[in-house]
């Protein structure tokens, strides 16, 4: 009897240990930085990561996956997502019933992942939950690094009540919703700034976000205003520098952009509106340039827009060009984001960012921004970054078993990325497979 459980215990350890290491046979290899594959190789992955590169690798009791020469990638990144902004924000905010919002961020983060990204940046929304979820295997989705609230001025654009009289939380004692349901931080002056930056970090934020001029969105703020002073934007990034993580800012105007580099922040989002003066600020200050191209090149109703957001879209959108072109002169570290929302059927375009940047990058150009790029900025979240234990945007020892494997080669047409449903064979995050039809 002794010997019968000894014989049943080997097998299932055995069978256990092969499941362990997955070797991917004969593919082609982007790393995530060089425009030269690795041809004809072999990707070993021992649980979670990538334990070698190279030809002919033979290892016992393992699971094999014949990648028939096609090229394997780095997972996919988004530098800019809201994950849970799947409805009218307004709605999200202050009607929606309790659950409307997670059951519909579940959904899209499964979908997330078959498009093939494996990792996000989610800059403002209640999604510290989800990814907890997420981690612990209970749903699907992506790797999330949270932003938690969106901090914003009164009248900015995260005052998102559209009524025009209203109870003012600062003058009557009411509690924001926005606040109560984890969207928003209505903060005025720096000492509440201060406050709001450290209530956000408590509850794990990666990096914080803060709204620094108008927007296209919000209830309040005409696209031309600069929200926040350098005063309380210094304050912001000073007590994210003590956390050892960093701020980005929503940013339009050519002036909120400038006093958001002067007071130490990392990462510029949309800035569409920079002058080249400012764009060679954020060279000069290694700030990186966080824009979207597929946000700007829909018409306002492929993109959602309604009422008095159609305007200020067109304004936006009027600028894009000319702000892309600038940008790329500037030689500016460039990432890639989507910053789609507001409903599931706008998130489900994410994948077209590939095609609307081809029109100013190459396929190289565009899938290192959406790997290594991407994975630099995420660095910047230092001690707050919560997936310290590899490396993300990269196929190289060491680092995340985050893959995919496309039909094709996007190096030579990106295009291909823009119909993952089609052109994606194998899903990979965290060594475990998700979608395989190379079977």
């Amino acid at each position: 009897m002794k010997n019968l459980f000894l014989a049943i215990l080997l097998i299932f350890t055995s069978q256990a240990f092969a499941q362990n290491k997955i070797v991917i046979k004969n593919v082609n290899v982007f790393d995530g930085k060089n425009e030269k594959l690795n041809k004809g190789v072999d990707v070993l992955v021992e649980g979670n990561m990538i334990q070698k590169i190279a030809a002919n690798i033979n290892v016992d009791s393992c699971e094999i996956i014949d990648g028939h020469g096609q090229t394997l990638i780095p997972g996919l990144t988004d530098s800019h997502t809201h994950i849970m902004w799947n409805d009218d924000i307004e709605y999200l905010v202050y009607g929606a019933p309790e659950a409307y919002s997670g059951v519909l961020a579940s959904v899209n983060a499964r979908e997330m992942l078959m498009r093939g990204f494996t990792t996000v940046r989610d800059l403002g929304g209640p999604s510290f939950g989800l990814k907890q979820l997420i981690d612990k295997g209970v749903t699907e989705g992506p790797r999330i690094l949270p932003s938690g609230a969106f901090l914003s001025q009164t009248s900015g654009h995260g005052d998102y009540d559209p009524k025009e009289f209203y109870l003012s939380p600062h003058f009557t004692g009411q509690i924001d919703k926005a606040y109560l349901r984890g969207w928003t931080i209505i903060a005025d002056g720096p000492d509440e700034v201060r406050k709001a930056t450290r209530d956000v970090l408590r509850g794990g934020a990666s990096q914080i976000k803060a709204f620094g001029s108008g927007s296209i969105t919000g209830a309040h703020d005409p696209i031309d205003v600069t929200e926040y002073t350098l005063e309380e934007l210094d304050a912001i990034a000073t007590e994210t520098q003590k956390w050892g993580t960093y701020a980005t800012i929503h940013a339009y105007s050519d002036q909120g952009i400038q006093n958001a580099i002067n007071a130490g922040f990392k990462s510029i989002e949309h800035g569409l509106f920079a002058t080249e003066e400012t764009f060679k600020m954020m060279k000069d200050n290694d700030v990186f340039f966080s824009t979207q191209f597929l946000a700007f090149s829909l018409t306002p109703e492929q993109a959602g827009m309604k009422g008095e957001s159609v305007k200020k879209y067109l304004i936006a959108q009027a600028g894009a060009e000319a702000g892309y072109k600038r940008a790329k002169a500037a030689g500016v570290k460039m990432s890639w984001g989507t910053d789609a929302l507001g409903s599931l059927e706008t998130q489900r375009m994410q994948s077209l960012e590939f095609t609307a940047r081809s029109k100013y990058f190459s396929g190289y150009e565009i899938l290192v921004q959406a790997t290594s790029n991407n994975a630099e900025l995420f660095e910047r979240s230092g001690e707050r970054h919560p997936y310290k234990e590899g490396k993300l945007g990269v196929v190289e020892k060491g680092a995340y078993a985050d893959l995919l494997i496309v039909d094709g080669n996007p190096l030579e047409d990106i295009n291909l990325l823009s119909n993952p449903e089609k052109n994606l064979l194998l899903i990979m995050k965290d060594g475990k497979v998700f979608k395989n039809k190379l079977k």
